[in-house]
């Protein structure tokens, strides 16, 4: 793999595994993603309209492309039950070349 690979992993919490699920859905259907995994039971920490607030959550772990990412994005802002959700997405440096291309061969449209 060289050092401007495309693909990316994208972490995006949700309230509950079905908004999650729902979204993770759409975005390979779309092929906007890959793959979608959902992680339920996850705890949150984290400072909101200047209280702490602890909330269970789920996290979807995503993998696409970076030419995707802008499109992910989007529909991800338009489904979620969140007004600010996470959405942040980090560099593959290193995998599977055959994962690699099934990832790209699947986000192509």
């Amino acid at each position: 793999m060289d050092a401007q690979s495309s693909e990316i992993v994208v972490f995006v919490t949700a309230s509950s595994s079905e908004e999650a699920e729902k979204i993770g859905r759409m975005l390979v259907e779309s092929r906007l993603a890959a793959c979608a995994n959902v992680l339920s039971g996850i705890r949150s920490i984290f400072r909101w309209d200047n209280r702490i607030a602890v909330e269970n959550e789920c996290l979807m772990i995503i993998k696409t492309t970076r030419r995707r990412y802008a499109e992910l994005e989007a529909l991800i802002l338009q489904h979620h039950s969140y007004s600010v959700p996470e959405i942040i997405a980090l560099p593959v440096i290193a995998g599977s070349i055959s994962y690699l291309n099934w990832l790209r061969v699947e986000t192509d449209k």
